[in-house]
C-alpha cells in the first residue's frame, strides 16, 4: 500500500472514531498553515478526548507519515511529558494525551486533503493531492534531550541529530571552522519559530568545499531528517547545492545550533538550554510547506478552480 493510500485508510478510521472536532475544512488556511511546537492551544481534538478505539487511529495514522525509528522517536517525545512534568512538580498540568489531531476536508483518492498531530515538541503535517503527498513541516523536540543513569543514557530520543551534527563538526580541517562557526553563541530558537511563513537565515558553507569526510557526514545528516519520512514519499534534494553553519560553541554540554540550507529547504537544529538538555529539530521546505508546492501544480492544471 502506499503511503498516500494508508494516510487515507488511518484518515477515514479516525473520521468514524472521533467526535466532530476532529474535522475542519480544507480551505481554512489559519487552521490549516499552523505550526506550534510549544505547550499553547492549538486546533484539533486532544487525544484525551478520544476513546481508545480513537485514540490508536490518530496513532496510526500518525505513523503512516514517518518511518519506523522517526515514529519510535515520535512517540518517546510524546511520553517525555510526563517525564518533563515530574521534573517540574507537577505544576504545569503537562501530560501525555495533550497532543491534538486534525483532519482538513475529505480524505479520498482525488482532490486536496490534508493532517496534522501536535502538542508539545511535535508537530507532523501531512498535506494530499490524490496520490501526491507533500511532508512538512515535521518538528520533533525534546525536553529533556537525554535521562540517564550514572552517565549512560536511558532515553535520548534526538541522540542521532546530535551525534552526526558533531561528527561533521569533528571532520572539518581548521582552515574551515571559522567559516562554520558563524556566531559565538547560539540562538534561543531554531530561527524558523512557529511560523507558518519562513524566511531562511544566512546560509552558511556551501557542501562542494568541504573535505571528502566532512561531505559524508553532511550527506548522512541529511539523510537522517530526510530519513523520517516513507520511503516513497522523497523529497528532491541537491546536495551539491546545501550549506552548513553552526552558532554557539563547538563543545557538547552546552547550547549549540546548527543548519542546513539548499533550494526549498531548511533543517534547523538548536540545544536551547544552558545545561544543553533541550533540544528543538525541524525539517522545513520554505517554499513547500502545507503543501504548497502541491497548490502549485494544481493551479497550473487548474487555472479557474
Amino acid at each position: 500500500m502506499t503511503t498516500a493510500a494508508a494516510m487515507r485508510a488511518e484518515a477515514a478510521r479516525l473520521l468514524r472514531a472521533a467526535p466532530a472536532g476532529v474535522r475542519a475544512p480544507f480551505g481554512d488556511v489559519a487552521k490549516r498553515r499552523w505550526i506550534e511546537y510549544r505547550p499553547a492551544p492549538r486546533p484539533g481534538v486532544s487525544l484525551g478526548e478520544l476513546d481508545p478505539g480513537a485514540r490508536k487511529a490518530a496513532h496510526r495514522l500518525l505513523a503512516t507519515a514517518l518511518r519506523p525509528h522517526a515514529f519510535a522517536q515520535a512517540m518517546g517525545i510524546v511520553a517525555l511529558e510526563e517525564v518533563l512534568d515530574r521534573e517540574e512538580g507537577y505544576g504545569r498540568g503537562r501530560h501525555s494525551n495533550d497532543y491534538r489531531v486534525i483532519v482538513f476536508g475529505e480524505p479520498g483518492p482525488a482532490g486536496r486533503w490534508g493532517w496534522r498531530f501536535e502538542g508539545h515538541h511535535l508537530s507532523v503535517t501531512m498535506t494530499l493531492d490524490g496520490d501526491a503527498v507533500s511532508p512538512t513541516p515535521v518538528f520533533l523536540g525534546a525536553n529533556p534531550l537525554a535521562t540517564h543513569y550514572r552517565g549512560r543514557p536511558v532515553l535520548r530520543p534526538l541522540g542521532p541529530e546530535e551525534d552526526l551534527a558533531f561528527e561533521l563538526l569533528d571532520a572539518l580541517p581548521e582552515s574551515l571552522r571559522g567559516h562554520v562557526l558563524r556566531r559565538p553563541e547560539a540562538p534561543v530558537d531554531i530561527y524558523s519559530g512557529p511560523r507558518a511563513d519562513v524566511v531562511p537565515p544566512p546560509p552558511g558553507v556551501p557542501a562542494a568545499e568541504l573535505p571528502r569526510l566532512a561531505r559524508e557526514r553532511l550527506d548522512e545528516l541529511v539523510a537522517l531528517y530526510l530519513d523520517r519520512l516513507p520511503a516513497d514519499v522523497r523529497l528532491a534534494v541537491d546536495r551539491d547545492a546545501l550549506t552548513f553553519a553552526w552558532e554557539g560553541p563547538p563543545e557538547r554540554g552546552g547550547r549549540h545550533y546548527y543548519r542546513v540550507q539548499g533550494p526549498d529547504l531548511l533543517i534547523e537544529y538548536d540545544n536551547t538550554t544552558a545545561d544543553g538538555n533541550h533540544a528543538h529539530t525541524v525539517l522545513r521546505r520554505p517554499e513547500s510547506d502545507f503543501g504548497g508546492d502541491l497548490l502549485r501544480e494544481h493551479r497550473a492544471e487548474h487555472p479557474h478552480t
